[in-house]
Parts: C-alpha cells; structure tokens; sequence
C-alpha cells in the first residue's frame, strides 16, 4: 500500500513514521513535483494539482484540516484535480472538539459572569458587583449540527444553558432544540443570545452572518465566529456593535488573514481576536483516525467523514 503526503508546512517526516507505525504495510513518502509513482491514498492540505490529477486508483483523499472548503475551492477551479469516483474525507473530530469546546464554554461564561463588564470598571477603580442575567435567558445558538457543532452543543449544555442548532437538514442532538432549513431560520435566531458560528463554507453560506441576521438575535446577543471568516461581512458587525444590536464578539477566523494591521477590529473594545487557532489538527488523533478510515477501507468499508463534494461538507 503506498500513501503520499502533501502540507506547506507540517513535519512530513513525523507523519511518515507515525503513519508506518500504524500501518505497518503501508509505504509513505512525501509527495515532490513530477512524482507520478502509484499511490493508494494521498493525505493533503492546500495540494498542488498536479499531485492528484489523474490518479484513478486513489481509493481516498484525506483533508488534513477541519474543513475541506481549501481543495473544494481547487476543485471548483481545476474540476479534473480528483478523478471521479475517488472519495474525499475530511477529519472527523480528531481532538478539535474538545478545543472548540474550551474556546466556546471560556468566551459564553465570560459573558454570563460579565467578566468583561468588571475589566471595564476596572479601568475605571469602580467597585460595582453586576448582576448576571438568568440561564434561561442566556440561550445558547449554535449555527452548523455537524461533529464540531454538537461536540460544543454538549459542553455547553453541562453548564445548564438553553442550546438550540441550526442546520440545513433536519438533525437531532440529544437535550438539544434543533431547527432546520430557511423557513425555521428566523425562529432559531429570534430566541438566541449567543450565536456560534460552525457552519462549513460553500457558496450558499458565505456572508451569512450579515446584519440582517444578526438583527434577528435578541438584544445585546453576543457572536462567536469559530468557522471561516467568508461567513462574516466585517463591516455588518462593526455596524450592529454600534448600534448596540450586538454587545460583544470572539473571532478565530477572517477574510483576509493575517488580519491587517490597521483593520478596527484589533482597537475594537468588544471585539476578542484570535489567530485562527481555536482547534489545530492534532498529528496523533489525525494519524489515528486516518489509519482506521484506510483500514475500513481496504476491508471494503466507506469510513465516516466521506466529504459530499455537490453539498461542499
């Protein structure tokens, strides 16, 4: 069995040995342009096209991220890169939930303790205690019911909040209110006072979190972005902070990373920044689940995680 690799900038050598450790029949080799050698299976970020193209006996592609929209968008331009009939899997969890989990469950009690309202008052010598609004009031929304979205649904229902999800399709997550579909949209977003973004990217969810969405939260909602930054038009946020529609929001991801230096939002005061690393592919967890997807695959099985490249996730 022979397996190529391919990422701008993980250790190749590292997951050579983790993957034969694994594998012990396996044969890795980091792929380098012109290598038409036969491969069984690639293991990719952001891959060149000529790495995949007219690799008919690849029996699967592994997307070394959280998500897939980096070689879709490849596809979308390049539509021959991947042979037909060649499955694309993207990870399944491997270890970026429970990060998704730390980030959404420290930003979400932050705000309902108002810890950021007393380093206001800090800044300002004021001994004021605050009081915190009722968990019943403090519900939970959380756009996209995949691995990630219910990985965070669950860690937030622990701590006794109202969640409720949001997806395309109809979805059920236990103790969770789910909606689905355009006609509930409005629904979901009209009883929601924190709103987490864990939608895939395609075309159809791009700029969905405009102002008109995020005028239909509840008043002073709070937003977490933990998806991609094509799902948010910046300048609707800085408008709905402005006019007090939103009171605070925590980004992990942008449109133009980098952020610019100048952009407002690194001086915005209700504005938390992060680098785009509230969950990392963890090499150990992503070798574990790709060596078992490679092994149900040569038992003839389809792993989960198979990527449906007409719905973009």
């Amino acid at each position: 069995m022979d397996i190529i690799f391919y990422h701008p900038s993980f250790n190749a050598k590292k997951w050579q040995a983790g993957l034969e450790q694994r594998l012990p029949q396996a044969r890795v080799r980091e792929w380098t342009p012109g290598d038409r050698a036969p491969a069984d299976y690639a293991l990719v970020r952001q891959p060149p096209v000529a790495m995949l193209q007219g690799r008919t006996d690849l029996k699967g592609v592994f997307a070394l991220g959280a998500g897939v929209d980096d070689i879709l968008n490849q596809l979308r331009e390049h539509p021959q890169m991947l042979a037909a009939g060649v499955p694309l899997f993207r990870l399944e969890d491997t270890g970026m939930g429970r990060q998704m989990q730390e980030y959404a469950v420290w930003h979400v009690l932050g705000w309902f303790r108002r810890f950021n309202d007393y380093q206001q008052q800090k800044s300002q010598a004021l001994w004021q205690p605050l009081r915190n609004p009722g968990r019943d009031a403090f519900t939970i929304g959380i756009l996209g019911a995949g691995v990630l979205g219910r990985s965070v649904a669950e860690s937030l229902r622990y701590w006794g909040f109202p969640v409720r999800c949001w997806s395309r399709t109809p979805k059920t997550l236990p103790g969770v209110t789910s909606f689905h579909g355009e006609a509930q949209l409005s629904e979901f977003l009209s009883g929601t006072r924190v709103l987490i973004n864990l939608l895939p990217n395609t075309p159809q969810t791009v700029g969905i979190l405009n102002r008109g969405l995020l005028s239909q939260l509840q008043p002073e909602a709070y937003l977490i972005n933990l998806a991609r930054g094509a799902h948010l038009v910046e300048e609707d946020l800085l408008a709905a902070l402005a006019a007090g529609e939103i009171k605070a929001a925590a980004l992990d991801v942008f449109a133009q990373e980098p952020l610019a230096q100048d952009h407002p939002f690194w001086t915005h005061p209700a504005i938390a920044i992060t680098p785009h690393n509230a969950a990392v592919t963890l090499p150990e967890e992503a070798m574990d689940y790709i060596a078992d997807a490679i092994r149900q695959r040569e038992a003839g099985d389809m792993p989960a995680g198979q990527v449906d490249l007409a719905r973009g996730y």
